[in-house]
């Protein structure tokens, strides 16, 4: 097969991700901790995705106002990103009718990251992890980051050589366009928020027409390492990544132009 194609995941890997985390238990808002993990951590939990730009919408809302409103009256958006659980999104607003929680939790997060993160180029948007046992909020989280250098750079070099490049992430659907639109990527290959599953559905449809390269960094991309004929694990987030993802990939990098040397 001669047509070759490389699909990224964003945050972490193409972007220098930055977040806040805060736990509802402890109260305590972190910047190390990752949301994947923790929904490995907690058995059947989700971590979700709010389809809203955070300082055009969910900032402009009143803190006083309940999660589940705001949501509702709004008709926001949810995907689920990461799961643990085999839980579809249509059943998630129900389950947060009962919840007290409200906007405040959100807006401190944002204002966290903004303050510690003066750098933010992108702002990937507003989540939260819910156990599906007791349909708890464990966890309200604000993420955002910078671009790594050399990204255009790379992406218009492997046009140059020929190479179809996709973007398949778990990131907010908006960000996801600002993101193509700063590097100058065809939005047309950038795929809606994509979870674990989805990932692995894409690739593998792209390997009906290409020879396919799958670039990621957590967990969430196991799906799609397995799809994919070379799966290629970047380590420029500077995270601990588990053993299970290092397990998945067939090559590992330190920087996101070290795909410009692999032999594909």
């Amino acid at each position: 097969m001669d047509k070759k194609a490389i699909v990224f995941d964003i945050s972490g890997t193409l972007l220098k991700r930055c977040r806040a985390v805060k736990d509802m238990k402890t109260g305590e808002i972190s910047e190390k901790i990752s949301s994947l993990d923790i929904v490995d951590e907690i058995n059947n939990s989700v971590l979700v995705v709010l389809q809203t730009d955070i300082k055009k919408c969910l900032l402009r809302a009143s803190p006083e106002k309940k999660l589940y409103d705001f949501l509702k009256k709004y008709n926001i958006e949810m995907d689920i990103s990461y799961s643990s659980s085999n839980i579809g999104k249509d059943e998630l607003l129900p389950r947060l009718k009962s919840s007290n929680l409200t906007l405040e939790e959100f807006h401190e997060t944002a204002r966290y990251l903004t303050k510690r993160n003066n750098f933010i180029q992108l702002c990937s948007g507003s989540a939260f992890i819910l156990n599906i046992d007791n349909n708890e909020l464990e966890y309200i989280i604000t993420a955002g980051g910078e671009i790594f250098p050399n990204v255009s750079y790379v992406i218009q070099t492997l046009k140059n050589r020929g190479i179809e490049t996709f973007i398949a992430s778990g990131d907010r659907s908006k960000s996801l366009e600002e993101f193509a639109e700063i590097i100058n990527f065809p939005i047309e290959n950038v795929f809606e928020t994509a979870n674990t599953e989805r990932k692995g559905e894409i690739v593998k449809d792209l390997k009906k027409k290409y020879k396919v390269m799958m670039v990621g960094n957590g967990p969430n991309d196991i799906s799609a390492f397995n799809e994919s004929d070379l799966a290629v694990l970047t380590l420029e987030q500077g995270e601990e990544i588990s053993q299970k993802v290092f397990d998945a990939a067939d090559i590992v990098i330190n920087k996101i132009s070290e795909v410009l040397d692999i032999d594909f």
